[in-house]
């Protein structure tokens, strides 16, 4: 039973009336009379009973005209969705985000992205950079907002997006609060709150151990928010990326003699196409930051704490 026979018997069955169902289905009366008598042979019994100049439905008739209708407005609720999509009204973008990145940064993003493609639905996941890229490869995502410390997959392609500094976070009433900056020797012996998923850990560990700091560990964990929660409670001190910060009363403070960085890098997979409209490359340019207009103090990581620096697509890599 093809779809447009489905389509014919129920205007047939709505109507009554074979000349007038013919009429709206745009065919002859012939011939949505034979495509009824063909639909009555595969079910084996008369779906219309014909008496003296009327017409109404057999009991089998009325038993699969619901089962029909509901067969027909699924496929025409799937061939809308399948319109809606290939004009960008109903298509998404899935979009991998680093879990330790903070929303101050890539939610501007995301605005100049929904400004330029109105009609995407933008479906967020967070992950680890290594979960992100396993995510990539295998379709799961269209995009990714990651770091990546060592070199990315050879089949991943990643485009600078911005720099962003690590500083140590700590309370307003922590000793560091009243200092412009500090060493990493001054970390020594400091109580610290471990973010288990930073991705540069070794290298701050590398550097604390030429400055001769040794940290002492209080509590650690995978949430980014919990660990803010608990610096800014006073219970320690932790490394940040500057635009991480997400629970108010912190305090963050540049190290002057390890002006450690990270790289933001929005990473597609190279070669493969974005769907729909952002094939055109529209989504893929509204999701990049703007040059940054002062490159050279971006480099020189001078930029004020707190201040959202835009477009930094350049300045030192991670």
């Amino acid at each position: 039973m093809e779809l447009r026979e489905m389509g014919y018997f129920l205007a047939a069955s709505q109507t009554l009336h074979f000349t007038r169902a013919a009429a709206l289905c745009g065919v002859t009366q012939p011939t949505l009379t034979r495509v009824i008598q063909k639909l009555e042979r595969e079910l084996g019994a008369p779906l219309f009973a014909r008496e003296r100049g009327t017409t109404h439905l057999t009991a089998l008739g009325r038993m699969v005209q619901p089962r029909i209708e509901d067969i027909v407005a699924r496929s025409r609720s799937v061939r809308k969705q399948a319109s809606l999509h290939l004009r960008l009204q109903g298509s998404d973008l899935r979009l991998g985000v680093m879990c330790s990145l903070g929303p101050q940064r890539f939610g501007a993003l995301l605005g100049r992205f929904r400004a330029a493609e109105r009609g995407v639905d933008i479906s967020l996941a967070d992950a680890t950079p290594d979960r992100l890229a396993e995510l990539l490869l295998q379709g799961d995502l269209d995009a990714a907002l990651m770091v990546q410390p060592e070199a990315y997959h050879e089949r991943l392609k990643p485009e600078p997006l911005y720099v962003e500094r690590f500083l140590v976070a700590c309370a307003p009433g922590h000793p560091f609060a009243a200092r412009r900056s500090i060493t990493m020797r001054d970390m020594d012996g400091q109580s610290y709150l471990s973010r288990i998923n930073c991705e540069h850990r070794d290298v701050l560990r590398e550097h604390l151990s030429t400055a001769g700091a040794r940290l002492a560990s209080a509590c650690r964990s995978e949430r980014e928010d919990w660990i803010q929660c608990l610096v800014a409670a006073g219970m320690g001190v932790c490394f940040l990326p500057e635009f991480s910060a997400v629970q108010s009363g912190l305090v963050l403070r540049p190290v002057e003699d390890a002006p450690i960085a990270r790289q933001v890098c929005l990473v597609t997979v190279a070669g493969r196409r974005w769907s729909g409209t952002l094939r055109r490359g529209a989504a893929p340019h509204a999701l990049r930051s703007p040059r940054c207009k002062r490159p050279a103090a971006c480099a020189a990581g001078i930029v004020s704490i707190g201040t959202a620096h835009e477009g930094c697509a350049t300045g030192p890599a991670s």
